[in-house]
């Protein structure tokens, strides 16, 4: 199967204005739009060369079991993008990165901020790596590691967290990476309400934002920590 076997029209010169599938090439950009994004002609090409990536990647190594296209639009680079108004300063660690979820796709339309995508899987960091090389993502760094264990020297302006585990575990192992100020924001789905009893959350700054990812049914939600 060729490279562009998933999305056949897509050119090989980012700089030019693709051929895409005209469905996903419009809730792409409409869903966008819709999160006050406005998307260029090169960053929707290199928005789906990295689902064709990973739909490479994905017959060998298992990356991801959403494997429609037209699915991946909303639940991988949708629901990506409906953060970026929430990140804050200039250095992003996105922690359980996974195939690179949300880290890639907000690199890809947001190059003036630093990201470092960590998990603790070593095929998803090679898949990690090859789509930071083949996008020149150079304000990208790609790391092996598991939390517990990372010692980068730095902190980070914003860590962000795609549904890993529950949100007292996760502000425990990410509060000693997070600068001041600094924003801790973990994505999940419904109304975590369970969670949020815990005590160790009761004295933390904490926000709750529903969210509205275009095309995606289900609930979203987005909880920020702010430390000041």
């Amino acid at each position: 199967m060729t490279r562009n076997a998933v999305f056949p029209d897509l050119t090989t010169d980012p700089n030019m204005v693709p051929t895409l599938p005209v469905s996903p090439r419009a809730r792409l950009a409409d869903g966008a739009a819709a999160l006050g994004i406005l998307l260029t002609p090169s960053q929707i090409y290199r928005m789906f060369a990295f689902l064709e990536l990973l739909a490479r990647w994905n017959r060998t190594y298992n990356l991801t079991a959403v494997r429609d296209p037209d699915e991946q639009v909303p639940r991988h680079l949708l629901d990506s993008l409906a953060i970026r108004a929430f990140l804050f300063g200039d250095t992003v660690l996105d922690l359980g990165t996974g195939a690179g979820l949300p880290g890639l796709p907000l690199a890809l339309c947001d190059p003036d901020r630093r990201y470092c995508l960590l998990d603790g899987s070593g095929k998803k960091i090679r898949f990690v790596r090859q789509a930071v090389m083949e996008f020149g993502l150079t304000q990208v760094e790609a790391v092996h590691s598991r939390i517990e264990s990372y010692r980068p020297g730095r902190k980070f302006s914003t860590i962000v967290t795609r549904a890993v585990a529950e949100i007292a575990a996760i502000h425990l192992l990410a509060a000693p990476l997070l600068d001041r100020p600094g924003r801790l924001l973990v994505m999940k789905g419904r109304y975590p309400h369970d969670e949020l009893r815990n005590p160790a959350l009761s004295d933390l700054d904490l926000t709750v934002h529903p969210l509205c990812v275009p095309f995606l049914e289900g609930d979203r939600h987005l909880i920020e920590i702010r430390c000041e």
